[in-house]
């Protein structure tokens, strides 16, 4: 091979390294770009500043690892599932661990016309899911599913990407030290004094020791 198609064979793979290197899905230590992460805002510029893109991620899913029940974990969704509903886009629970207060959500501003409740098993509730997310006519899917294991986690990963929604998952605190595809993990817990949420994965975020965000008191 000549010099000059050695050199010209360089420069087309230099040229396509470079192409790839640019997709924003790929993060390099030592770039200055974060990845571009398509969010919507949780309501609350608190936890807005904390994550990439300021708020929920789009087309992915999102865990809350909670210590117990009724440490305000449905809060944290509470502003952006009215601003779904608001605009008339659907909103699915499945398998809810207790009965939605209707009075409270609608308290909160959700217009009840688009929320949408599926009672289903454990064995269901991961395939309700998956269906909903993947069928680009709900804005937001929130599931209980507390034994998931990691290859239905991937599912509705990529169902959330199939149908571009917002897929959030609700499980147990103990779960937080387990692998898990989710591009967003946040963990609820309370001490004495307060509630606190900690974000221990952030796709698009540079790890590192993050102070937790006081929620309610």
């Amino acid at each position: 091979m000549s010099a000059i198609a050695a050199e010209v064979q360089q420069s087309i793979a230099t040229a396509s390294l470079a192409q790839v290197l640019e997709h924003p899905g790929i993060w390099r230590r030592s770039s200055q770009h974060q990845p571009t992460v398509r969010a919507i805002s949780t309501g609350m510029p608190s936890l807005d500043a904390r994550l990439p893109g300021g708020g929920w991620p789009l087309g992915a899913l999102s865990e809350i690892l909670f210590e117990n029940d009724g440490l305000g974990e449905l809060e944290l969704l509470m502003p952006t599932l009215a601003a779904m509903t608001r605009e008339h886009r659907r909103v699915i629970f499945v398998a809810p661990p207790y009965q939605p207060y209707a009075p409270a959500l609608q308290a909160a501003g959700v217009d009840l016309r688009f929320l949408h409740e599926i009672h289903a098993t454990p064995t269901e509730a991961a395939w309700s899911m998956e269906q909903c997310l993947r069928s680009g006519c709900c804005a937001a899917v929130v599931g209980w599913l507390p034994d998931i294991d990691y290859r239905s986690l991937r599912r509705l990963q990529l169902a959330a990407e199939t149908g571009d929604a917002c897929a959030v998952l609700y499980r147990s605190a103990a779960h937080a030290a387990q692998t898990s595809p989710a591009a967003l993990r946040l963990k609820v817990s309370n001490s004495n004094e307060a509630t606190y949420v900690d974000v221990i994965k952030s796709r698009g975020l540079m790890q590192g020791v993050m102070p937790s965000m006081r929620m309610r008191a």
